[in-house]
């Protein structure tokens, strides 16, 4: 018997909060799911950076098949500066736009 590679789809994605003056970067498998999770730690777990500064907001995502790609990327990302993720938040969201809309 053979076993095939599975494939499934994992996620980084970049938060904001409404004013848009804080990121947060993640990764996640499902990223309907952990939009609401950040959106109820916030009401439940007020010493969370994303609680602290309400953040919900995606603005921004990438699919990856495998884990070690995303896990990579996020990385790769959380290091930047500021402006950096900015222009690559504008690579597909110019207006710099809420997506949670997209994962509802």
């Amino acid at each position: 018997m053979q076993l095939q590679q599975g494939y499934h789809t994992y996620y980084i994605y970049i938060l904001t909060n409404k004013s848009k003056t804080v990121f947060y970067t993640g990764v996640t498998n499902n990223l309907k799911i952990r939009l609401n999770q950040h959106k109820e730690n916030n009401v439940n777990e007020k010493n969370t950076f994303t609680a602290k500064y309400n953040v919900i907001f995606l603005i921004y995502y990438e699919k990856f098949t495998w884990i070690q790609e995303a896990i990579a990327r996020e990385k790769e990302i959380k290091d930047w500066r500021r402006e950096k993720k900015i222009e690559l938040i504008k690579t597909i969201n110019p207006d710099l736009d809420f997506l949670n809309d997209l994962f509802a």
